[in-house]
């Protein structure tokens, strides 16, 4: 299944970046290369970018933010690189090869790492796998096993302290997010005041303090052609830290879309979560529930910050865009999404009468 590979889809020069720069850059680092490479852009994504350099005899790949304003915390570089180099014993993640932190030296901060030659699901689940109900339903539990090996990983006896604050995650994440979405309304733009104030009277303790991606989805992880339910790596590391495991799933499933969501929530699906076989993301919650012992009898809460968070990331992208300090058309319903997710969140609280 050699086919299935993921590939970049278009062939243009990294945006924002020299990269006549970048190619001195890693020649004066990496051994054995020469020349410029060409360079190519891998789909999806609305924050930072991913492109595959190619040499004759050498291929890796390449991230950086986005060009244009950006907020002060997003877009973090750093954080991809210290969280690749230290998880790289411990969980299936591309070896980082070199990382330039001088927007000087070519237009913008990036790095570069091992290409994975895998598959990567996207959209839709694709028919060469051949997957019936029952192969997809093993496939799903090996990506969500894999969410729930990162959240065991034991951050003391592996040296891990350095990557995060630790406790009070909740607490800050509700406060920041919240100061995130007031500073990016626009005209238009659901208040979210309601739920704002619900998950600050509503938040939990922290059930633990683990290692979180912060941004698991299916089309970030990469699994072997040979072998498709065996994970061979995890991408996408710019929003991890230390923090609380049920709010990390709560992120994780507010993009899972199920066979029965309703049809707004149908068109915001980008992984392919509603085919045949695929846990609900009640058997999801059961799945972790049973493998990490911890209580998951009463989730809303974290589900409900899952769609605020992604609302707030909507919004800020939305912000961006409305204001023209991004021009990209994917982005233009941003805002209207972030729309129908408050109205979501509401009628998750008109249920639980709150």
């Amino acid at each position: 299944m050699s086919d299935l590979i993921d590939q970049p889809e278009e062939a243009h020069g990294a945006e924002g970046l020299d990269m006549q720069a970048v190619a001195g850059w890693l020649r004066g680092r990496l051994p054995g290369l020469s020349g410029t490479p060409g360079i190519s852009r891998f789909p999806g994504g609305a924050s930072n970018l991913t492109y595959l350099l190619r040499w004759p005899d050498r291929e890796m790949i390449l991230r950086c933010p986005p060009p244009g304003r950006k907020a002060r915390s997003a877009h973090d570089m750093g954080r991809e690189v210290r969280f690749l180099t230290a998880l790289a014993s411990l969980y299936p993640v591309p070896e980082v090869f070199a990382h330039c932190a001088d927007p000087g030296v070519a237009g913008g901060e990036f790095y570069v790492m091992q290409r994975l030659q895998g598959v990567i699901l996207r959209k839709e689940l694709p028919a060469a796998l051949g997957l019936d109900p029952r192969a997809t339903q093993r496939l799903c539990h090996a990506v969500i096993d894999k969410l729930i090996e990162l959240h065991e990983l034991d951050i003391g006896a592996h040296g891990l302290g350095h990557l995060g604050r630790g406790g009070g995650y909740v607490q800050r994440q509700i406060e920041g997010w919240s100061r995130r979405y007031r500073a990016a309304m626009t005209s238009g733009a659901a208040d979210f005041e309601r739920i704002m104030g619900w998950l600050e009277a509503n938040q939990p303790d922290d059930v633990a303090t683990c290692v979180i991606h912060g941004d698991f989805r299916f089309d970030n992880v990469v699994l072997d052609h040979r072998d498709p339910m065996k994970v061979i790596g995890v991408l996408d590391w710019e929003m991890a830290t230390l923090g609380d495991p049920l709010m990390d799933l709560g992120s994780s499933l507010a993009y899972w879309i199920q066979a029965d969501d309703e049809v707004a929530m149908q068109l915001m699906r980008r992984q392919p979560t509603n085919a045949p076989g695929m846990l609900t993301r009640a058997e999801v919650w059961q799945r972790y529930g049973q493998a990490t012992g911890r209580d998951v009898s009463d989730t809303d809460f974290y589900e409900i910050y899952g769609l605020f968070r992604l609302a707030v990331i909507l919004q800020q992208i939305w912000y961006r865009f409305h204001h023209g300090q991004t021009t990209n058309p994917a982005f233009a319903s941003f805002g209207s999404v972030a729309v129908y997710l408050d109205t979501r969140c509401q009628a998750m609280l008109d249920r639980r009468g709150a």
